[in-house]
């Protein structure tokens, strides 16, 4: 007994400590979500309050004279007011099934429904089991397997506040008499300013996501009509879309003008859909028409201050830091000039690799600008900058020059952090190596002591957690190793590059980035035909000379005497 009580005991305090360590690393998002639940529950409760409704039927439902279809008790006592002058008391039957409704009846049911202590409860109850439901379903779709990420915390705040402001506008739209109807609501819905700003700042499959969410969220609040809820999807989904083509911010206004025209578009397909007349077109076409065109403006003056605030990698954010004029590239070009040739290279490798498999593109070209902004700090160190000088690692212990070259990692996060670079550009920074052994001093090492630890020659980074951040690592080491090849045909280049991405596989370099072998054979085959083309040779010209060679030499000689002569003429009092 003695054994199971003490089985019984380590399995809950188990539980315990595992429910004890989910709290505490997620708390952020528990707390947003807990937040954003009792919101929603406020506007559930206050739109119960104020509906027209006596226990759980609508006053619209009855009318004097019509046939009662249930008998109707009263709950409570209602003492006689200024509005009502009439008393009802406590379990008096107000209306009976089968009997026409008179009007003294139905004057008490008016003010049955005009009071507040008596709300919709079951109503109010649905309302918030759905809510329930959709938050599950929130979490599902927000997973890190259908993300193919972590959602970040700021990211999560962000669409919690985005659903409340849609929510209240359809619940409260509800109650205005111009917008109750299903296809005049989604007049002062916001949904596509959601949507806007979610896609621009979190990327397109969040936003889809997210405008799943919120088309549930308005069905939710307009009593559960589909026509509003349908137009939610339908222009959050475009809107996600349409951003993803842009890059400048010009670009929204051209995206605000097309979203406009598909607003108007979708609420014309609905009203065929469902067989509705044209009588409110004069306001509904004009209506959702601004609503999708101010709603791209309303995001570009949103944008500047929340991409300060969250530090987001939205595609505005990416075009200023690829600026080649920014002061940090700037510095790399001037005091590691072989360096920003590699990070321009490797740039392009990584940017249309990234375009053949459907990544970002944008993102994968601004990280591999930044990646090794940390070899700025002991620029002679590093082969691509000893032009005119002699090696420095020549004298040095292999142990210290690997710790020279594992510091710019640190230092180029150091520096990022600094800059206020966003987290996807620092990460690309922290993984381009991965945590892999830096092989040549690892072999010199192991030639002085066979006792190496191959762990004290690994950089310490993680592998690549994003596809973007794998293409950068690919195209770094393929740029750099292809450099010493010797005879680049395109046959060399392709088994030179499929050993460096094998070598990569095989170490678990790739684990973490959910690339695809598909894919990984697009990016090889986009390394061979962009570098092929850069290690091109060209038909020698007619009476070039090798100027390594005797008579070259001896004329840039008899030239440097021509020089040298001319300078004694010009100068005859130093003769």
């Amino acid at each position: 007994m003695s054994k199971e009580k003490n089985n019984e005991k380590s399995a809950v305090s188990e539980l315990f400590n595992l429910v004890s360590s989910f709290i505490s690393k997620n708390w952020h998002y528990i707390l947003a979500f807990f937040l954003t639940f009792a919101v929603v529950t406020a506007i559930l409760w206050y739109d119960a309050n104020t509906s027209e409704t006596m226990a759980s039927f609508a006053i619209d439902e009855y009318e004097v004279g019509q046939v009662a279809d249930k008998t109707i008790y009263a709950t409570k006592s209602l003492n006689e007011d200024a509005l009502y002058p009439v008393a009802i008391e406590k379990g008096e039957k107000i209306i009976r099934k089968g009997f026409p409704i008179t009007e003294e009846e139905y004057f008490k049911l008016q003010k049955m429904a005009d009071s507040p202590v008596y709300v919709n409860y079951r109503a109010f109850c649905d309302k918030i089991l759905y809510i329930i439901l959709v938050s599950v379903l929130w979490i599902v779709l927000f997973n890190p397997v259908l993300l193919k990420r972590k959602a970040e915390v700021k990211e999560v705040i962000l669409e919690c506040v985005l659903f409340v402001i849609v929510f209240f506008a359809s619940s409260f739209g509800m109650k205005n008499a111009i917008f109750q109807n299903a296809f005049t609501l989604p007049v002062m819905i916001p949904s596509v300013f959601s949507a806007f700003l979610v896609a621009i700042l979190f990327g397109q499959t969040s936003a889809i996501f997210f405008s799943a969410l919120l088309s549930l969220g308005v069905l939710g609040a307009s009593s559960f009509q589909i026509v509003p809820a349908l137009f939610t999807l339908a222009v959050c989904v475009s809107s996600s879309r349409i951003v993803m083509k842009i890059e400048r911010r010009i670009d929204m206004v051209f995206a605000s003008l097309m979203q406009a025209v598909l607003n108007v578009v979708f609420i014309v397909f609905f009203k065929v859909m469902f067989n509705s007349d044209f009588n409110d077109a004069v306001f509904v076409f004009p209506g959702v028409a601004l609503n999708g065109f101010l709603s791209g403006i309303l995001v570009l003056g949103f944008l500047t201050p929340l991409e300060s605030i969250m530090n987001t990698a939205s595609v505005f954010r990416l075009m200023d830091l690829s600026d080649q004029n920014a002061p940090v590239l700037r510095k790399l070009l001037l005091t590691a000039s072989g360096t920003h040739q590699h990070c321009m290279m490797v740039a392009q490798l990584a940017e249309n690799a990234c375009k053949e498999i459907g990544a970002n593109a944008l993102l994968a070209r601004v990280g591999a600008y930044y990646h090794d902004i940390g070899k700025m700090e002991h620029p002679e160190y590093f082969t691509e900058n000893n032009i005119d000088t002699e090696n420095k690692h020549t004298d040095l212990n292999p142990s210290l020059s690997v710790s020279v070259i594992k510091s710019h990692i640190k230092l180029g996060v150091e520096k990022a952090h600094q800059l206020r670079l966003p987290k996807s550009i620092i990460d690309i920074i922290a993984e381009h190596h991965g945590n892999s052994v830096i092989t040549y001093f690892y072999n010199k090492a192991k030639e002085k002591d066979e006792n190496v630890i191959p762990e004290d020659y690994a950089y310490p980074g993680n592998p690549p957690s994003s596809k973007e951040s794998a293409v950068v690592m690919l195209a770094d080491v393929c740029e750099a190793a292809c450099k010493s090849l010797e005879k680049p045909t395109a046959q060399r280049l392709e088994k030179f590059i499929q050993e460096l991405i094998n070598s990569k596989i095989e170490s678990g370099q790739l684990d973490n980035s959910a690339l695809t072998f598909g894919e990984l054979t697009k990016i090889r085959d986009i390394f061979v035909r962009i570098l092929a083309a850069y290690y091109h040779g060209r038909i020698k010209y007619q009476n070039q000379k090798d100027p390594d060679a005797q008579d070259g030499t001896e004329t840039e000689k008899s030239f440097s005497s021509e020089k040298d002569k001319t300078k004694l003429s010009d100068n005859p009092e130093k003769n």
